[in-house]
């Protein structure tokens, strides 16, 4: 296993929406690398379900209860992050998504609201409140999960692809602003992956 890659001792990690799917295993992932793992989640159960069974297995993983769409909460989980991690934080991997499949004449004010809040304007928040513990951390780097989608057409998903393009550019501005403070910005853009999230979006 180490073959394939190596975190540096005592590396830090954020994960957003860590207790299912891609974010779960993402978690688990860090974990086994020996990383400290700080995860969030909207369902308080499922959450302490996970935690206690990452220290079944010896993962140095902890989180609280946040709602991205929250602003808020967004701070507040930020803060938590900065106390547990003292002001410093080497990976921030925003995962948090979700979108409503419908033909595009279909959305609503509604759907446009929660999906953009829940994919892009979380991610751009969360990156900044976690930027100043990035640049401390001066080895930081930020992962946003994006998706194929952005590349080829999915019917019914014209919404979700839209703010995922957004994601995309987000993360090409940062890149280039914050490479001067040591902060690595990249996209990770899976396929369809059978998780929650896609049976909703497919049901």
């Amino acid at each position: 296993m180490d073959e394939r890659w190596t975190l540096k001792k005592g590396a830090t990690a954020l994960v957003t929406g860590g207790t299912k799917g891609i974010g779960r295993a993402i978690v688990e992932e860090l974990a086994k690398f020996g990383a400290y793992v700080y995860t969030c989640s909207r369902n308080q159960a499922e959450l302490a379900e996970c935690l206690k069974q990452w220290e079944g297995k010896n993962f140095k993983v902890t989180g609280s209860v946040c709602d991205v769409c929250s602003r808020t909460e967004r701070e507040k989980l930020m803060e938590n992050v900065s106390a547990v991690f003292e002001g410093k934080l080497d990976i921030f991997i925003n995962n948090v998504g979700g979108g409503v499949r419908k033909p595009t004449m279909e959305y609503t004010a509604e759907d446009y609201s929660l999906t953009m809040t829940t994919n892009f304007e979380s991610a751009l928040h969360l990156s900044q409140l976690a930027h100043p513990l990035l640049k401390a951390s001066k080895s930081g780097s930020v992962v946003f999960i994006s998706s194929t989608s952005t590349l080829h057409v999915y019917v019914k998903s014209a919404l979700y692809t839209a703010s995922k393009g957004a994601l995309n550019q987000l993360a090409k501005h940062l890149a280039c602003e914050w490479s001067k403070d040591n902060i690595r910005v990249n996209v990770v853009g899976p396929s369809v992956v059978k998780t929650p999230l896609i049976e909703s979006l497919v049901s």
